[in-house]
């Protein structure tokens, strides 16, 4: 069991994806100020966790977390006026929140986390999955007039889904949460697919979504 810095969003973080933030509330730049004093020590990574009841913003803003969350690695930090920051970090692996050290003394929440391994399933329905995936998450970006830039890696290509397809926090935490690669790849064809019958009930698409942008 390890222990890591929390830092609660209305958004789910999936690994390999790039999160910008603007950090401004006092205890989230004490845990930017903290990431950046013990780097030389261990890598700079906190942990995205979607709120599941409550906000953002405020000391009694969130109220419920989801149980699985994504660490996520800073790899850029930039000072702005009024003590304000831009941060860039990058989703790694996932993990399960255990329950909050109480004896951290942080001003932000600090939780007992135990990191998550990252089974495929069974490899050749991997293998047809993935192909399946890729064909119909580039007929959507076509549909949107976007390019589907899609990883090869068939595990990555399991996250990837909400990158070209909006999809709400209760469906990317489905995506997260997903035990293996296999399944993860299972739900996000029928959440491709789902979008593109409302699209064609509709006759319009939904524009493909921006990077998550956090003014916390």
């Amino acid at each position: 069991m390890a222990t890591l810095p929390l830092f609660p969003l209305g958004t789910v973080l999936m690994p390999g994806s790039r999160l910008p933030l603007q950090i401004f509330e006092p205890r989230y730049v004490q845990l930017l100020r903290d990431l950046l004093d013990d780097q030389d020590e261990r890598s700079p990574v906190f942990g995205v966790v979607a709120i599941r009841e409550g906000f953002e913003v405020g000391e009694d803003g969130v109220r419920a977390l989801h149980p699985v969350g994504c660490g996520a690695l800073l790899t850029q930090a930039a000072a702005l006026e009024g003590a304000r920051f831009l941060v860039v970090s990058e989703g790694t692996d996932r993990f399960r929140v255990d329950g909050i050290d109480e004896s951290a003394g942080t001003p932000y929440v600090t939780a007992r986390i135990t990191w998550l391994t990252e089974p495929d399933g069974d490899a050749a329905s991997v293998v047809a999955l993935a192909a399946q995936l890729r064909t119909e998450l580039a007929a959507f970006a076509a549909a949107v007039g976007a390019d589907a830039e899609l990883p090869d890696d068939d595990r990555a290509l399991a996250y990837a889904v909400p990158d070209t397809v909006s999809l709400d926090v209760v469906d990317r935490q489905a995506l997260l949460e997903s035990a293996d690669t296999e399944s993860r790849l299972r739900l996000g064809m029928r959440l491709v697919r789902r979008e593109r019958e409302f699209a064609a009930a509709l006759g319009a698409v939904a524009a493909p979504p921006t990077p998550p942008f956090s003014l916390n």
